[in-house]
């Protein structure tokens, strides 16, 4: 039997990720392969950055602080705290921020050697 984690906002560690430019972007990965058999979450932080990335697993995301945006083509997806967007594999996209944290959710974990991207 697995026990229950609790991951305590103030004591998550973030590392950089992205291309950074003149803004920040981190995340703190909590739950991963080691975990779960199943899914993958964390936090991630957006501030005066644009991300760009394709999606290779289905994604949630609920944002927590800020202004948090998801750019889809010439689509923008803009978000406020406690609003969630759902994305599907494949989607190409560019993860923004204004001082943003977000809680992200993924399926399946196991994404980067179903890719073989490891």
């Amino acid at each position: 039997m697995s026990e229950v984690i609790h991951f305590q906002r103030d004591t998550v560690s973030f590392e950089p990720f992205g291309e950074q430019g003149s803004g920040s972007a981190s995340i703190a990965r909590l739950v991963g392969p080691e975990l779960s058999k199943t899914m993958g979450a964390g936090l991630a932080r957006f501030d005066n950055v644009s991300v760009e990335w394709t999606v290779h697993y289905d994604e949630l995301i609920f944002t927590l602080d800020g202004a948090f945006t998801l750019r889809v083509g010439e689509h923008a997806y803009e978000t406020r705290p406690g609003d969630v967007l759902w994305i599907p594999a494949g989607t190409s996209v560019r993860y923004e921020g204004r001082g943003a944290t977000i809680f992200y959710a993924l399926a399946p974990v196991d994404w980067r050697e179903r890719s073989n991207l490891t």
